[in-house]
């Protein structure tokens, strides 16, 4: 970093009510890392933000310098753009607060809060939204991409869920974005990552949920993967949308529940999760128990943010990280031939395929009514590679990518833009469908240097050929 900078950030640090981090600083190397351990980037400032008007500084600072902005709520996307080279990265971890008002069914959120920050303190009140499943995972990037969990099939998205939210535009505006308050912009935020602005707080409706639900896992043999995941197929069509179960293969972790000799065995896993009366839940699951030969279940009432927790363990930070996903308006059999496949000849220990079921709720919304378009999808499916070594790099990533491409025939239009790597930018198109045009006009309106250029990109007017075209690789 330049003298010349480096005094410039001083005056930056003079104008903030949070911090300034720079290179050398104490506390920068753990400032400027993320979850995914592929992403190694180090921003020239880091600015810890306190509230809207340190964004607005900051984002200041930026253009004055022609430096580029990386926006860090969780750290959680795949893709590693909440952290920048050379640039300016806002930092949101200080602001992680969450104002709940139970009897309005209301929650205020800063963009630094995570899952867990956000489902403690709704829980409080009995009450919940749909989010991921993952508690690490930062809620600012989840909703802006879109959001699906357990609570989808009855709640329906994320952003199905967002009243309005307090932004910051690149011009230094404060706005806010609403059904009322501009709609052009609350109807892109939805789905269209942060391509627009940064958001200062969000606004959520919640709904009553637990504190206590049923939940757990059942584990199958991989053997008789077929006829569990067809009977999982017929399954989840007549299933009421208050039950969510998820389809996993991978390999099965030293769970305490499973015999020793099952340990490191590709297994398919049921995840399950009714939010209503445990009684009734119990009944409804039953079925799933003669799928095939349960090699050993873990299911029962728990707290919803025990559940909510419960995949951490495989999600820690500090791992390589490679995602491909694809939607799907229904499961073929070649669509899980090929699941079974790839699942069949996993490159490392914690490489998996899931399958999250999200047909209900969600699937009502018309496709223009969201930036996020694809409201057909029942199911999304996560090609997750995962490992700890750089030296695996190149067969796990070609691994992914391999049974990304197999699956591609049976696999529906549109895409999750938060599953998405940097890589498939030529994607984004796709991705959004007929709504893209009508992104691009909001883009054009409210970041027309598209200063915001660190997400799934939309780039400008000389994107809009680009609408339908294939998927990449």
């Amino acid at each position: 970093m330049t003298t010349r900078l480096n005094e410039k950030a001083d005056n930056l640090r003079a104008k903030l009510k949070g911090n300034v981090v720079l290179p050398g600083d104490a506390g920068y190397d753990e400032a400027r890392r993320i979850w995914n351990a592929m992403i190694d980037r180090r921003p020239a400032v880091i600015v810890q933000c306190t509230g809207a008007d340190d964004v607005a500084h900051a984002i200041a600072f930026a253009r004055d310098n022609g430096l580029e902005i990386s926006v860090r709520g969780g750290g959680h996307n795949i893709a590693g753009y909440s952290v920048c080279d050379n640039g300016v990265m806002l930092d949101f971890s200080t602001m992680k607060n969450v104002h709940v008002k139970a009897e309005a069914r209301r929650a205020y959120v800063e963009p630094g809060a995570t899952l867990r920050d956000f489902d403690r303190a709704v829980q409080a009140h009995g009450l919940a939204t749909p989010v991921g499943i993952n508690s690490t995972t930062g809620i600012a990037g989840l909703t802006l991409g879109g959001g699906f969990g357990w609570l989808t099939r009855q709640y329906g998205m994320t952003i199905d869920n967002l009243v309005s939210a307090d932004m910051i535009t690149a011009g230094g505006d404060r706005v806010r974005a609403s059904e009322n308050d501009n709609p052009e912009l609350f109807w892109a935020i939805r789905g269209g990552g942060g391509n627009f602005g940064v958001v200062t707080q969000f606004e959520f409706k919640l709904h009553p949920v637990g504190p206590e639900i049923l939940a757990g896992l059942v584990v199958f043999p991989f053997n008789q993967a077929k006829q569990v995941l067809r009977q999982y197929r017929q399954f989840v069509k007549s299933a009421p949308v208050e039950l969510n179960v998820w389809a996993v293969l991978r390999q099965a972790p030293p769970l305490p529940f499973l015999p020793e000799n099952v340990h490191g065995k590709e297994v398919v896993v049921l995840a399950v999760f009714y939010a209503g009366e445990i009684a009734e839940g119990e009944r409804l699951i039953q079925p799933l128990r003669r799928f095939g030969d349960v090699l050993g279940e873990h299911v029962g009432a728990m707290p919803y943010v025990q559940w909510q927790q419960a995949f951490d363990p495989l999600l820690t930070p500090g791992a390589r990280n490679y995602w491909k996903s694809h939607n799907f308006t229904e499961l073929s059999d070649g669509a899980l031939d090929t699941m079974i496949e790839y699942a069949g000849n996993l490159p490392s220990p914690q490489c998996e395929i899931f399958l999250g079921l999200i047909a209900g709720a969600a699937n009502g919304v018309p496709p223009d009514a969201t930036a996020y378009s694809s409201r057909d999808a029942k199911f999304v499916m996560n090609v997750h590679g995962r490992w700890d070594n750089a030296a695996q790099d190149e067969r796990c990533i070609a691994w992914s990518r391999a049974f990304f491409n197999a699956a591609a025939p049976y696999a529906s239009a549109g895409a999750y833009v938060n599953f998405m790597t940097a890589e498939e930018s030529d994607r984004v198109a796709a991705a959004y469908g007929s709504n893209y045009a009508r992104l691009l006009q909001v883009k054009k309106r409210y970041d027309p240097e598209n200063i915001f250029h660190l997400n799934q990109n939309i780039r400008g007017p000389e994107e809009m050929g680009a609408v339908g075209q294939k998927r990449s690789a």
